[in-house]
């Protein structure tokens, strides 16, 4: 897991710690882990206390947001970090509009991985 530098930390409007995330797809904390292990989730230490957190944009409801994984695919086979796939889906892109982490939430799935397959080129 990595520890994230302030700019990152400020684009992500919102965080969630691993038992929160548990509670609210209704799993044990260490699927969560597991769920981040595979990579279908983004955990960074921040705080005082250095614990996990996840962007509260990739939960929706009781589910992880349609796309993401497959998103995240992407990025991590185009080579990016943990930190630059953060600041990727959450810098403004006016193409989209929005963030691509706003259009993963919107179900537009299909246009944040258009765009994440051209930044391979």
């Amino acid at each position: 897991m990595t520890e994230i530098d302030a700019k990152i930390d400020a684009l992500v409007p919102a965080w969630l710690t691993l038992p929160d995330i548990a509670e609210r797809l209704g799993v044990e904390v260490t699927r969560v882990r597991q769920l981040v292990k595979e990579g279908q989730l983004i955990a960074v230490r921040r705080g005082e206390n250095r614990a996990l957190h996840v962007p509260a944009a990739f939960i929706d409801g009781d589910k992880v947001v349609k796309g993401l994984t497959g998103t995240l695919t992407l990025l991590r086979d185009d080579g990016f970090t943990v930190e630059e796939m953060l600041e990727w889906l959450f810098t403004p892109d006016p193409s989209l509009p929005g963030t691509p982490a706003q259009a993963l939430s919107e179900n537009r799935g299909t246009e944040v991985k258009r765009r994440a397959q051209a930044l391979a080129v």
